[in-house]
């Protein structure tokens, strides 16, 4: 199983802070570093206030050297498509082939309003063709053109540069970046996952649910006449992992939560327990757990998961 640290750099954070979470999540031998795209803090008062997320990640890309780096989600409201082909395309260039781009419809309205981003009221199909025009973008053979038609976006003779340093999941004789969809949704998420995506993302879901969301984005596979097991099954969850109780509850107080519900829907509790979590998980058929930290000062918390978590779950 991947273990992948997961950011919220909008709750209050510069980013020299991400820097330190990102160094340490490739000295402690984590999978890849991940953050949120937002422009607004979700509680307190966000100071020193947001880190755009790409420009982040091509910082990091250049400071880092194995992990693997990307977002989950950028929304789909906030670039136009062939400007955010170009930004991720370069920032894959920059890392030698390290990025991955987790692509959503957005749902932060109030972020929308405080930054003048429109933010329509029915965003799939914005989506939809964001997706189309990205990877039709990268895929395009160099020297030929992209055209899009579409009820959002037009495109017309784009050169479709630069390319990605990585080849298409999905199509290994084209560029390409892994691309991330997730959701709850039964059907319009998992078809769009089964058509564009090499993981699909369950974000904070209920434990219990998570079975059900797999069969459903593999059953939306196998109607896209896909192979189910060429798509990642990724979950995202808060972490919250202490010693003691002791050690459990400060934790849990830093972040504002409460134990029992910690418990109940992330991976926290002893270091055992975490264990038991992410054993069930994949058990299930999570390949992929983003570790939600939410205190980036504690770097503590992450060499404990690495140390006392990581080397007992499942190698395959």
């Amino acid at each position: 199983m991947d273990l992948r640290i997961f950011t919220e750099p909008q709750q209050g954070a510069t980013y020299d802070d991400v820097l330190a979470v990102a160094r340490a999540t490739e000295d402690l031998g984590f999978d890849a570093f991940f953050r949120s795209d937002h422009y607004m803090t979700m509680g307190g008062d966000g100071l020193p206030g947001p880190t755009d997320a790409w420009t982040t990640l091509a910082g990091l890309a250049r400071e880092t050297s194995r992990i693997r780096l990307g977002t989950l989600v950028s929304s789909a409201t906030f670039r136009y498509p062939g400007v955010l082909a170009i930004q991720v395309a370069q920032v894959d260039q920059m890392s030698g082939g390290r990025v991955e781009l987790g692509l959503g419809a957005g749902w932060f309205e109030a972020e929308h309003a405080a930054y003048g981003i429109p933010f329509p009221a029915k965003r799939f199909g914005l989506l939809t063709e964001q997706l189309e025009i990205v990877t039709g973008l990268w895929g395009t053979p160099v020297g030929e053109t992209f055209d899009h038609a579409g009820e959002h976006y037009t495109l017309i003779d784009s050169p479709a540069l630069p390319k990605p340093v990585q080849r298409s999941p999905l199509d290994p004789s084209r560029a390409g970046v892994p691309v991330i969809v997730g959701g709850g949704g039964p059907t319009r998420t998992p078809r769009l996952a089964a058509r564009f995506a090499a993981e699909y993302n369950q974000a904070f879901p209920e434990i219990a649910d998570v079975p059900g969301r797999i069969a459903h984005v593999r059953a939306a596979c196998v109607e896209a006449g896909r192979d189910p097991q060429s798509l990642v099954q990724s979950v995202a969850l808060v972490l919250c992992v202490g010693r003691d109780e002791a050690e459990l509850a400060r934790r849990a107080a830093a972040i504002g939560r409460e134990v029992p519900e910690l418990r109940e829907h992330g991976v926290a509790g002893t270091p055992a327990e975490a264990v038991e979590r992410l054993t069930w998980l994949a058990a299930q058929g999570v390949q992929r757990v983003y570790l939600q930290v939410l205190d980036l000062a504690d770097l503590e918390h992450l060499q404990l998961v690495a140390e006392q978590v990581a080397p007992h779950l499942p190698t395959d």
